[in-house]
């Protein structure tokens, strides 16, 4: 008998950590494609096999339905020892529910995995409504437990990171109002304006000579974002735009810039001044949904860097300033190095499954 918890309180603690463990799988098949995943937690076996990427996903949205049927709003669950949501039952349910919704966006070309079936079910489930659910993860001030944009740009003592063109060409073009909170002001023109201008990407730059990153993105406490409300309203655009839902893309557009512009510190004025842009309007802007909506997205995922790349992968965007030299941007990771030394066979023919273990070489639901 359990005299810490009753029954109730662990199939709530097993469902959550179930929804994590589903998070974390599906960023290691976005990351790499096939992985190790049904012999993968087996301690008896140090070689596992890797399996196929698509079927992954299938399993994983198996099991996301599975926790999200036994969470219990009305019980409690970890209580404070919850360093995301507090042990609030509620808030981890619409969690699963937007994890859901990502998952399905991530898929939408794979027929196979019935993306508009997983789609429609977790919006009537219940998604994030506002930034009130984020899933937000608090860091220290203190070593070892700061956050590691921090650790790398600070405590490493480097001062040679700066903020690469990319961006910064893209955001000046458009006069994002969040230039002033994703980078530092630390270059000016005579009349003392502040401007700012990116490095070369791939290429050495003189640290004095462009834009910093901002002062409150490498504080040691940043909170990071697991899954928030700016990304699910984008990934509803993109269902609304591909019909999978019903609803206007435009207002979830709208509401997915808004979101972002009001969590970097701006205000809802600068949200509507920067919805009127022509350039950023939904219904002026100009290219695709798919350019649309993934430029907006990729601009509000500046410090999360896989969400960002996951984006220009899937959508295709192409605005990307590539190194000199460098005719693409890669479209996965290679396999680790370890996996070639201590689990050759099993990464030789994960390797050829997928078409080669190169940087190139795309997921599966990068193929449509």
């Amino acid at each position: 008998t359990d005299v810490v918890a009753t029954a109730a309180v662990r199939q709530n603690k097993t469902a959550i950590t179930e929804i994590l463990s589903v998070y974390a799988f599906q960023r290691l098949v976005d990351i790499f494609g096939n992985v190790p995943y049904d012999k993968s937690l087996d301690i008896t076996n140090i070689e596992p096999a890797y399996d196929d990427a698509s079927g992954i996903y299938a399993k994983l949205f198996a099991r996301l339905d599975a926790a999200i049927a036994n969470l219990n709003t009305g019980e409690k669950s970890f209580g404070s020892a919850d360093l995301i949501y507090g042990g609030d039952v509620s808030k981890w349910k619409a969690f699963a529910y937007s994890l859901k919704l990502k998952m399905g966006i991530a898929v939408a070309d794979v027929t196979s995995l019935d993306p508009g079936g997983k789609i429609s079910s977790a919006v009537a489930g219940g998604v994030f409504t506002s930034a009130a659910q984020n899933a937000s993860f608090s860091y220290l001030s203190a070593s070892p437990n700061t956050n590691p944009v921090y650790t790398n740009l600070v405590a490493s003592g480097r001062n040679d990171f700066v903020v690469a063109n990319t961006i910064v060409d893209k955001m000046n073009t458009l006069s994002d109002p969040r230039r002033s909170n994703y980078f530092d002001s630390n270059l000016a023109d005579s009349l003392g304006n502040v401007y700012y201008l990116g490095g070369p990407y791939g290429t050495k730059t003189t640290y004095v000579n462009y834009s910093h990153v901002a002062s409150t993105i490498v504080s040691p406490s940043r909170a990071a974002l697991l899954l928030d409300y700016t990304e699910v309203q984008f990934y509803l655009a993109e269902a609304a735009a591909r019909g999978l839902i019903g609803g206007s893309a435009e207002t979830y557009y709208d509401a997915g810039i808004t979101a972002s512009i009001l969590y970097w510190g701006g205000t809802a004025a600068d949200a509507t001044a920067y919805l009127a842009n022509p350039s950023v309007a939904y219904t002026t802007a100009s290219g695709t949904y798919k350019d649309k909506i993934g430029t907006q997205a990729w601009i509000a995922y500046y410090d999360r860097g896989l969400i960002g790349w996951t984006t220009f992968r899937r959508l295709d965007l192409n605005f990307f300033n590539l190194p000199p030299g460098k005719l693409y941007v890669p479209t996965r990771f290679t396999f680790p190095i370890g996996e070639q030394t201590l689990n050759g066979t099993n990464y030789t023919a994960a390797a050829a499954a997928i078409g080669g273990d190169l940087l190139n070489t795309k997921i599966f639901w990068d193929k449509q």
